[in-house]
């Protein structure tokens, strides 16, 4: 009949696809303890110094290595009957450290550490991609999938049939919990080992599909 209201179904699919991550990245600081400001400052340097030394002897480049925090600040203590007092400095920096040679992490943490020494602070790691787009491709792939499964069950379950597609629209999802790398230590005297394993990468599409009678 002319004029009647085209029916249609909306249907939300989420899919994930894995893939082994080929880029590591790791949060490595310094933080030293001294009598003084500047000799605080000083060592904090030396020991960033010696950190970003090791990495550039890997070949990790100058757009890998970014510092992201610095900070001197004075180390408060509570006396009876003093209050408090400045027992000291501490001086602090952060460098955020993309690896993307996987099979050489291990090696290269365990020496970021030893140059680093006492005042080394390894923060965490993730891991990702370099270019995250034919994950993303197989994820988008999935979701369709999963939204047209289920469109093709409602239309069924209402005595219709799905017609053409009248929109499509992604949506971003919000962060899950990082994938971090497995450690294992096979003895004492060995560097951590890195398992990379996979990394997921999900997306969400809705989809609107015409009901044909």
């Amino acid at each position: 009949m002319a004029g009647a209201k085209t029916r249609t179904i909306t249907v939300t699919g989420t899919g994930s696809a894995e893939a082994p991550p080929d880029l590591l990245t790791i949060s490595v600081g310094v933080e030293c303890r001294r009598d003084s400001v500047g000799a605080a400052y000083a060592a904090a340097g030396t020991a960033s110094a010696a950190v970003s030394g090791v990495l550039r002897q890997y070949g990790v480049g100058d757009a890998d290595i970014r510092t992201t925090g610095l900070n001197v600040r004075p180390e408060l203590i509570w006396r009876d009957g003093e209050g408090q007092k400045v027992a000291g400095y501490v001086a602090s920096s952060m460098l955020t450290v993309r690896l993307r040679q996987m099979g050489a992490a291990s090696t290269v943490i365990a020496d970021v550490v030893e140059a680093g020494g006492d005042d080394v602070r390894l923060n965490g790691l993730e891991l990702g991609f370099t270019d995250e787009s034919a994950v993303m491709s197989r994820a988008r792939e999935a979701a369709w999938q999963d939204a047209a499964a289920a469109a093709e069950q409602f239309a069924s379950l209402a005595s219709a049939r799905l017609g053409a597609v009248v929109s499509v629209a992604e949506h971003p999802l919000s962060s899950g919990p990082v994938p971090v790398a497995r450690l294992e230590r096979a003895v004492a005297t060995d560097a951590i080992s890195v398992e990379a394993g996979h990394s997921s990468v999900s997306a969400s599409v809705t989809v609107v599909w015409e009901l044909q009678a």
